[in-house]
């Protein structure tokens, strides 16, 4: 279940950042790397400044996680980029990947981190299908 998580917030991610993509040319000084197809993939910066104010990350948690966010960012374009697969077959590589990393990053955090991350994926989870209370 909590792998799902991790995979909504990320694929939220894509959508938010996406949408700015469709609206403007890909640009890689952005701060979003653009496949030039209307899809932003947030860089490992991005994700780990999201993780570590939200997670509370020590510099320590932070120099391990950063290799699994850039691992997972390189991926998920590699995979976004790849027209030689169909889109179904695209997703589940990206799917794939996600469950990868949330699998690593989890691996970093401590108990209390790991109930944070879940909130965090419940938050994303319910703004991406518009369950949000407020």
């Amino acid at each position: 279940m909590n792998r799902i998580r991790i995979f909504t917030i990320v694929i939220a991610l894509l959508i938010a950042t996406g949408a700015f993509a469709q609206s403007a040319p890909a640009h890689n000084d952005s701060g979003h790397q653009g496949s030039g197809r209307g899809h932003a993939i947030p860089t490992a910066e991005e994700q780990l400044k999201l993780l570590s104010e939200r997670l509370e990350l020590t510099g320590d948690q932070q120099a391990k996680v950063k290799p699994i966010l850039q691992e997972l960012h390189d991926a998920t374009q590699k995979f976004l980029q790849d027209e030689s697969m169909s889109h179904d077959e695209r997703m589940d590589n990206v799917r794939a990947s996600h469950y990868k990393a949330d699998r690593k990053v989890r691996e970093v955090l401590n108990d209390d981190q790991k109930k944070k991350l879940d909130q965090l994926e419940q938050e994303q989870h319910a703004e991406l299908h518009g369950n949000v209370h407020g």
